[in-house]
Formats: C-alpha cells, structure tokens, sequence
C-alpha cells in the first residue's frame, strides 16, 4: 500500500471541489445515480459511468442536461474525484481493470460490502479488512478514501426532499484528500462531511450500514447518521 499512516498528511495535491469533475463508477445505479444527481443539483461537474457508454447517457439524461454519461473507462479518465459505487460482487475485478485511468486521483469508496439471509444483512469479512483497504491495495498509485456509506438511495432520489439531514463518515490516510471529500459531502444540502478516522477503520464503518438497514426494516424508515457534540 503506498499511503502508510506514516507518509505525510499532504501527498495529495489541493483539489477546488467547486471546479473538479467528479466521475461515479456505477452511476447508474441507484446509490450512484442518488449521488450523481444530488451534486449536479450542487452545481458540480459530474460524469456516470457504466458499462456500456449508451447506458450512462441514457441516465445521465434523466438527471439532467449538465451530465455527462460515459463508459467506466472513460468515466474515470476525465474526472478528477471518482466515487465507486459499483456491486460488491465487481468490486475488484473492476478497479484492478482501471488501475492505470485512476493513477494519482483521489478515489471515494462507498461500497458495503454486505450478505443477506433469513436473519437480515450482515457484514462480510474481507480479506483486505474493508472494501476501501482492498481498493487501496488493488490501486496502489491512487489516494482512497471511504465516504457516503449511510445516506438512504431512495432519499436521494426523491426530489421532493430539498435538503437531506445526517452526516458523512470521511476515512482515509491523506488529510488533504479526506478534507476534499468532507467539502465534497457538504455540497449536499443537509449532509455534513465528518473525518471519522484512518482507512484501516473503514471496515466497521462499512459493517455498520448492516445496523442501519435493520432499524430501517424495524422502524419503516430510512435511518443514517449524525455525529454529536462537534463543530
């Protein structure tokens, strides 16, 4: 892994998250396409990716006339902030596959690595410790950082909601990259970016979307999170 908790807090070059372009992997998905449109609707730049490059369009066209849809290739390519909102299942075997295009990006991982069965969602032990660790380890030459695992796709999506409410758990090794993506959350109306610590600490992070889906079912509801007692 090339960022250690030992390098410096400032490897990662100074990102203006008001002229960046920010790519999602996955884009057309619920989660990304929830995103996608929430930071379009923030007046940022913003690439979906998929699969197929007609597809991306496709939605993205949906979300409106400011996004651009492209392949995941050429979706990672052109952005300078790439959130991964892919299924667990591609996870790495898509990252690995675009290794090259995500080279010196800051990389936001949001995926939860999760099992269902007759008792509910459960966590999934990953051998790398978190589907971010494993993103770091599979992206050697690119800055990672675990973000936007608790917001609600169906929040998101309704545009009936004018601002959400909760916050964004940030985690990650560079302080400059998790300050980026902390500014980056806060460009959703209602959500705060909160650093909750080093990427090795992604893993209960990720595990506890398992908790929020089971009081969701419970309550009926479409619970995340909020951090008291800081500013």
């Amino acid at each position: 892994m090339t960022l250690s908790d030992a390098q410096s807090a400032e490897t990662q070059p100074l990102i203006n998250i008001e002229t960046a372009v920010i790519g999602v992997l996955g884009g057309t998905g619920e989660q990304g396409r929830g995103l996608a449109t929430r930071l379009t609707g923030a007046g940022l730049k913003v690439i979906i990716g998929s699969r197929t490059a007609e597809r991306a369009t496709d939605v993205a066209r949906e979300i409106g006339e400011s996004v651009r849809g492209m392949s995941n290739e050429d979706t990672a390519k052109a952005s300078d902030i790439v959130i991964v909102a892919v299924p667990w299942d591609g996870h790495r075997e898509l990252l690995a596959s675009l290794a090259t295009a995500l080279s010196g990006k800051i990389v936001v991982d949001c995926v939860n690595p999760l099992g269902f069965d007759k008792g509910g969602a459960f966590g999934l032990n990953v051998p790398e410790g978190s589907a971010a660790q494993q993103a770091q380890t599979v992206l050697p030459d690119s800055t990672v950082v675990a973000a936007f695992h608790h917001i609600s796709a169906k929040l998101l999506l309704d545009q009936d909601i004018v601002s959400l409410s909760g916050d964004v758990l940030v985690v990650g090794d560079d302080r400059t990259a998790t300050d980026a993506i902390q500014a980056l959350a806060g460009k959703i109306p209602g959500m705060r970016g909160v650093y909750a610590g080093k990427l090795r600490n992604a893993g209960q992070v990720e595990a506890f979307t398992a908790n929020l889906i089971s009081m969701n079912r419970r309550y009926k509801g479409h619970a995340g999170v909020h951090i008291t007692d800081i500013d």
